[in-house]
């Protein structure tokens, strides 16, 4: 009974590797940086600055693909001081990434104002720089 499991076993292996041989192979995990803000702020720190450069620098090797820029902010205050301050977020990391030789053109911002933190309200204030299709 070992045998007959271990041989259906090792059939299915096969058979699945042969298949995996004729297509084509996956994509790449999509590159992704976070940048955090502190509570009502805008300003870029040190780590923020750091994370953004690396993710310029992916985008220079990498012009295939657009960046995308998604602000975010903490539900703290109104719904449209949050809005303004996502988008704000979200331009200064997109100053930035030009500063840093990102082409305007492959730059895909927008805000998404406030949403609710996974774990803290430090998460809520953010930015998201991922890489893809327009």
């Amino acid at each position: 009974m070992r045998r007959l499991l271990l041989v259906t076993l090792l059939f299915c292996f096969a058979s699945g590797l042969g298949q995996a041989a004729g297509k084509k192979a996956a994509p790449p995990p999509v590159q992704r940086y976070v940048v955090f803000f502190q509570e009502w702020s805008a300003a870029l720190d040190q780590a923020a600055q750091a994370v953004i450069t690396q993710a310029a620098d992916y985008a220079k090797t990498n012009p295939q693909h657009f960046v995308h820029v998604a602000g975010f902010a903490d539900p703290t205050g109104s719904q449209k001081a949050n809005t303004l301050l996502a988008d704000l977020r979200m331009q200064v990391v997109i100053d930035q990434l030009r500063a840093d030789g990102v082409p305007a053109a492959h730059i895909i911002g927008r805000g998404h104002g406030a949403v609710q933190p996974a774990d803290s309200s430090q998460e809520s204030r953010r930015v998201e720089v991922s890489f893809g299709a327009r």
